[in-house]
């Protein structure tokens, strides 16, 4: 037998997250962000969704074990230089992802709190809010949430700019290492995110593009930024370089089946071939 060659180093980034049946969103999107951006990407699995672009029909999650146990598996053997969660959907879930992840000192943890689908279908139950924030929070590099997410962390409304930077020292408070609030549910001609740790604050501008095909973006753009730290961005570089990514896969959105399609994670490929 042939001596193997030396093992090709790539950067290696783990998504911990639900599968979604019509591919616009979940470990889905995640994988199609990782490979965009030239990354190796791996999977945990918490739950399976049955879905398409008009919503969620059904879920099955996972079991807790199971889940762990692919976290645990992946990092033994591949290694992990940066992980995301997004679907966490049940307590046992967030407590089974939470001692995974600090069992093998991941370093590099980007959480994307998804509490309901882009349909308004539910992801998380109310009962895990507290296990989330409580348990998931204090292990993050990076906690990424719309404005009515940061309401559930933060603990009151969050409706509009001027309550954002509040909303971000509360969930540091929570033991984040830093909160991007980003402003997509913000009206006006811009969607603009805030950045916040212990020592910056920092708005991120952005263009708002007119569309209904926006399935999957809290997705692509928390895969985008752990892409980016396990490629060795410091944390706001990473959050800059996925703001313009996330953009152009937005004005790329794929139109796909009756309802809300997905936004394209290969949108330079699709560039490239016109």
């Amino acid at each position: 037998m042939a001596e193997q060659g030396p093992r090709a180093s790539i950067p290696r980034v783990l998504t911990i997250a639900g599968s979604d049946s019509g591919g616009g969103a979940g470990i889905q999107a995640d994988l199609k962000t990782f490979a965009a951006l030239g990354v190796w990407g791996m999977s945990a699995i918490t739950s399976i969704t049955v879905q398409n672009t008009l919503g969620v029909g059904d879920v099955a999650d996972v079991a807790f074990g199971v889940v762990a146990a692919q976290i645990r598996a992946v990092a033994s053997d591949i290694g992990v230089d940066a992980a995301k969660t997004g679907m966490l959907s049940s307590v046992a879930i967030v407590e089974a992802v939470a001692d995974a992840c600090a069992d093998v000192e991941i370093a590099n943890l980007v959480v994307d709190p998804v509490f309901v689908s882009k349909h308004g279908d539910p992801l998380l139950r109310l009962d895990a809010v507290e296990a989330l924030r409580r348990r998931i929070l204090p292990l993050a590099t990076l906690v990424t949430p719309n404005l009515p997410e940061a309401s559930g962390l933060a603990g009151f409304e969050v409706t509009g700019r001027d309550d954002m930077p509040r909303a971000a020292a509360a969930i540091l408070e929570l033991g984040a290492g830093a909160v991007l609030i980003k402003g997509g549910h913000l009206g006006g001609p811009s969607a603009d995110d805030l950045f916040t740790d212990r020592a910056r604050n920092e708005w991120l501008e952005g263009e708002r593009i007119e569309t209904r095909d926006t399935h999957g973006t809290g997705c692509v753009l928390s895969a985008a930024i752990a892409a980016h730290l396990a490629r060795g961005a410091e944390v706001l570089d990473a959050a800059r370089l996925r703001k313009a990514f996330v953009t152009e896969a937005i004005r790329h959105g794929v139109r796909v089946g009756g309802g809300i399609g997905p936004v394209a994670a290969a949108w330079r490929e699709t560039m490239a071939e016109r």
